[in-house]
């Protein structure tokens, strides 16, 4: 079973978030560093990848950041997204060679990572035909955009956990006009921890892509 190295980054802006992963893609191509999940939580702010639609953003971006969010264009796929604190944010840099090269299938697990920790607390999640993500029926839950490059992963996954969702309603979530959102507080009697959540997310994602989770090789 190959090693996965966890790194809990706690609360960063989402520029840092992308300078990690952008040395991490390196070392991983380079095969000087194992496998490795961040999880993190953001600081607010809208990204838009490779194919957003800017009508999806409703507000101008000027208008956005005195509201006090960050407007990111981003590499990743899929349209615009949201994420802020109380939302756990998973970034697996992965090499998916030489057995999992498909992308379709790597999105797939990344849904089920999800499915199966709302499953531990007594949410059933699932998936909507033709759309990304994981949804508590018409609602999305967890939102997933991301990035192979030579078959090592980046950008990752979004699980609404205690996140505010009032930010959604200035942005039309990954371009889906026919869906809201929701959070696992928001279906749940008391919001649960986010760090436990995390646990549950590092674990179900070691479970579903055959990993065994180790120590991080140093502090982050």
């Amino acid at each position: 079973m190959r090693p996965l190295v966890l790194r809990r980054l706690g609360r960063i802006s989402y520029g840092h978030g992308l300078e990690v992963q952008a040395e991490l893609v390196a070392e991983r191509q380079a095969g000087r560093i194992s496998d490795t999940l961040l999880l993190l939580e953001h600081d607010p702010v809208f990204t838009l990848g490779r194919n957003a639609r800017k009508e999806n953003v409703l507000f101008p971006e000027e208008a956005l950041r005195v509201r006090g969010f960050e407007v990111f264009e981003t590499g990743r796929g899929g349209d615009v997204t949201y994420h802020g604190p109380g939302q756990a944010v998973g970034y697996p840099i992965v090499d998916l060679s030489p057995d999992r090269r498909d992308v379709h299938r790597y999105v797939r697990d990344l849904e089920e990572v999800m499915i199966r920790t709302c499953a531990d607390y007594g949410v059933v999640a699932g998936r909507r035909p033709g759309l990304t993500g994981t949804w508590v029926g018409r609602e999305k839950i967890g939102a997933i955009g991301v990035r192979i490059s030579r078959w090592v992963t980046s950008h990752g996954f979004a699980l609404n956990v205690t996140a505010d969702l009032a930010p959604f309603d200035l942005i039309v979530p990954c371009g889906i006009r026919d869906g809201g959102v929701t959070s696992l507080a928001r279906l749940l009697p008391g919001p649960p921890a986010l760090d436990e959540v995390m646990d549950r997310l590092a674990v179900h994602f070691a479970g579903v892509f055959d990993r065994e989770v180790a120590p991080a090789p140093h502090a982050s």
